[in-house]
């Protein structure tokens, strides 16, 4: 995924290594941030239509989860394939992507 590799290398040029489990918590930080974003802008979700999030929070997400997958050698790509794989399949056979089907 040419994205993980622009990861790869703002992380290698700004010497930002980090161990998985430290990447796993800032991801979850910035999908954090998200959700900051979602409660503000729909007053505690009482105002739907007034979601507004933030488009820098998830480009942080993204870098996270990116950087997470690289710090775990695993190709972003490959498992992104794999998952909608899992989703089609789901979907094929009960009607619903969800694990709970």
């Amino acid at each position: 995924m040419d994205e993980q590799q622009r990861v790869a290398a703002f992380i290698a040029e700004y010497d930002l290594q980090g161990e998985p489990a430290f990447r796993i918590l800032d991801l979850s930080a910035e999908v954090g941030e998200i959700a900051a974003d979602a409660t503000k802008s729909t007053e505690w979700g009482t105002e739907t239509n007034d979601l507004d999030i933030e488009t820098d929070e998830i480009g942080d997400a993204l870098f996270s989860l990116l950087a997470v997958a690289e710090s775990l050698d695993v190709d972003a790509g490959d498992a992104l394939d794999e998952s909608l794989a899992k989703y089609e399949e789901r979907l094929d056979e009960t009607g619903s992507a969800s694990s709970d089907g």
